[in-house]
């Protein structure tokens, strides 16, 4: 790596950490750089941020389509409808224990009643989408809805999202809408509610109340309920607090002093990102960096999927971003991207500082191809870091803020914040301490103890090591779930998470995901989720070719054995190496909790729902399988 270029480098903090060993044996470990004053709220972030730059524009949306002008709200404009927004709110009787639940997923709408709920003291709840539009029974969000009880409901576009509501046992709340009409009565049936047009409710006159209850926020204010993403089970209630929230981003910005610095000389930081805002990464991460500097986001309506992408493309070929998140999948696709089109290349790398990968580790392909990409682009190496953490802390426990060459450091503990690692079987558990951290979960006192142990670290789940245990201001390694490892019939431990990439690079492109069988049993087995763009391709099908045809296709389930043969002769132990193995043809399924909307896998949930072809996978009868065995020999 010596002959690259230099990096070019924003102005970073120096890591330092401090490490300490506890009587039982706990190594403890945090930064050395303390983490200061925090704001009280993020509402005093959108009105600082009103009279400091009145005009700038905060948040920019397209509503009809990838290449439709710009929507655009500035900083002041922001701060008056919030105002009147929470007004709004209050009227309809929302309240502290009357959550506003949003059904609809990232728009200027959203975010600003969001902010207008958290203005005066009213939890935000935002659910992801897929629970209302591409789930068949709707059980997940009856079960939020039982779990919350909202005071009012927010949708963009009420239509689709009538049998969800009816379903989720919303129909008789008071709902805002984008697509009602002015003074348009109760939607028919068997429960009237009150319907409420958001543009009409941006002029209503703010009374005394809005600024009272603004005055009482503190740092134990409830500002969100998110629900976690079920990735490790079904969604639970995650309380954030205005110091959670507050804190996280004040530690960001000591380990990334550009920020601030840049943004006091009026470099502020533009995102143009299409994450969640049911996710705490752009939820907590990238939209409270707007707020906590002042930046410009622009809403991008596009995602990582089929379809979507290209909206992605449209916007980022119009929006240079200083700053770029992104989940491997992401950049999967944007990467060919870039290095097809010179334009969308200089446009994207022209005023980047760095870029951040979240989720997953980067595969080091994608690595590789990016750094060359930004050495083309600008002569210099591109910063790529990324962070650690969960909804329970807001999101960040870690995070780097130098260069690293490879994917997989997961950064230092954030300043505020300490990290234990604790022996586990032959791994570390990490448990993190810190304002930064929930105090529970939503209305579950049980759930909420039991998360914590008896020193008050936060029980992650997750399991990591030092990068370098001589120099530990390295940085941390994550080494997988603890909870997902399991142990063969030999007792022979199997490191789940790692495997699982290694996986997925042996097969790629034919493969996006998969799920690793063989608790308790001799040998190991895999449930690939195939890449049916990619299989399709390599066996010259067409589009209109069923799941089954691609997983079934002698081309593609051959180059799939070649891939796993590859892998198992460089692995050949009976923890690393893959006998048995089928490509799957039917989807992940939301409703059986088996996939998250921005793609997580649950792997307990997959062995689970799929028992019966884990039993036949492992049957000495093949005839047993039907479709998409895969010879690992």
């Amino acid at each position: 790596m010596d002959d690259l270029p230099q990096w070019a480098l924003p102005k970073l903090a120096s890591p330092q950490v401090e490490l300490r060993r506890r009587a039982d044996g706990a190594t403890i470990l945090a930064n050395a750089l303390p983490l200061g004053s925090y704001p009280r709220c993020l509402g005093d972030l959108l009105v600082a941020n009103a009279a400091a730059r009145p005009d700038q524009v905060f948040l920019g949306e397209r509503t009809a389509g990838p290449h439709s002008p710009w929507q655009t709200v500035t900083w002041a404009q922001a701060l008056t409808r919030v105002r009147s927004l929470a007004q709004a709110l209050i009227d309809l009787g929302a309240g502290p224990e009357r959550p506003l639940l949003l059904l609809s997923g990232n728009s200027i709408a959203h975010a600003l009643l969001t902010l207008a709920a958290m203005h005066v003291g009213i939890p935000a709840v935002p659910v992801s989408v897929a629970y209302s539009l591409v789930s068949r029974d709707f059980a997940k969000l009856e079960l939020i809805s039982q779990q919350i009880t909202p005071g009012v409901v927010f949708v963009e576009q009420r239509k689709p999202f009538i049998p969800a509501l009816e379903a989720a046992g919303l129909a008789a709340l008071p709902l805002i809408c984008g697509d009602a009409s002015p003074g348009s009565p109760a939607d028919p049936g068997p429960r009237a509610r009150t319907v409420e047009r958001y543009e009409s409710l941006l002029s209503l006159a703010p009374s005394d109340e809005v600024d009272r209850r603004f005055a009482q926020l503190g740092p134990d204010t409830i500002a969100k309920v998110l629900f976690t993403s079920g990735s490790t089970g079904l969604p639970k209630g995650v309380l954030n607090t205005q110091r959670m929230l507050c804190s996280n981003q004040a530690a960001l910005a000591r380990v990334w002093p550009f920020l601030g610095e840049d943004a006091a000389r009026g470099r502020v930081p533009v995102i143009c990102d299409w994450l969640p805002w049911n996710h705490t990464f752009g939820a907590n991460f990238n939209f409270n960096l707007i707020l906590m500097h002042g930046g410009s986001l622009w809403i991008d309506a596009g995602k990582p999927g089929p379809g979507a992408f290209e909206a992605t493309l449209a916007n980022l070929r119009e929006r240079s971003p200083t700053l770029y998140f992104n989940v491997p999948r992401g950049f999967e696709l944007l990467v060919p991207e870039l290095e097809a089109d010179a334009e969308l290349r200089e446009r994207f790398f022209a005023n980047l500082d760095l870029v951040f990968y979240a989720a997953a580790a980067l595969p080091q392909r994608l690595w590789t191809r990016l750094e060359q990409l930004a050495i083309a682009a600008r002569g210099q190496r591109l910063l790529m870091v990324s962070a650690w953490g969960s909804t329970e802390t807001a999101p960040c426990s870690t995070a780097v803020y130098w260069p690293i060459e490879r994917a997989g450091v997961i950064g230092n503990p954030m300043p505020g914040t300490e990290i234990a690692l604790i022996d586990n079987g032959d791994k570390q558990e990490l448990r993190v301490r810190g304002p930064n951290v929930t105090p529970g979960y939503w209305r579950d006192a049980q759930l909420s103890d039991a998360a914590f142990d008896e020193f008050g670290f936060y029980r992650i789940g997750d399991a990591g090591k030092l990068a370098d245990p001589t120099r530990p201001e390295l940085g941390l390694e994550f080494d997988g779930r603890v909870s997902e490892d399991f142990k063969l019939s030999s007792g022979t431990w199997v490191h789940a998470g790692k495997l699982r990439l290694q996986a997925i690079a042996a097969c790629e492109p034919l493969v996006e995901d998969c799920v690793l069988a063989g608790h308790d049993r001799a040998e190991l087995g895999l449930l690939l989720f195939p890449n049916l763009a990619a299989c399709r391709e390599l066996a010259g099908l067409d589009r209109a070719a069923t799941a089954q045809q691609v997983v079934s296709h002698e081309l593609v389930r051959a180059a799939v054995s070649r891939a796993l043969a590859a892998h198992n002769r460089q692995h050949p132990s009976s923890s690393t190496r893959f006998a048995r193995a089928i490509l799957l043809a039917d989807p992940p399924s939301i409703d059986a909790n088996e996939i998250t909307d921005k793609g997580y896998i649950n792997q307990r949930a997959v062995l689970s729902h799929r028992a019966t072809l884990v039993e036949s996978l492992f049957s000495d009868d093949r005839d047993a399988l039907t479709v998409g065995t895969v010879d690992c020999s």
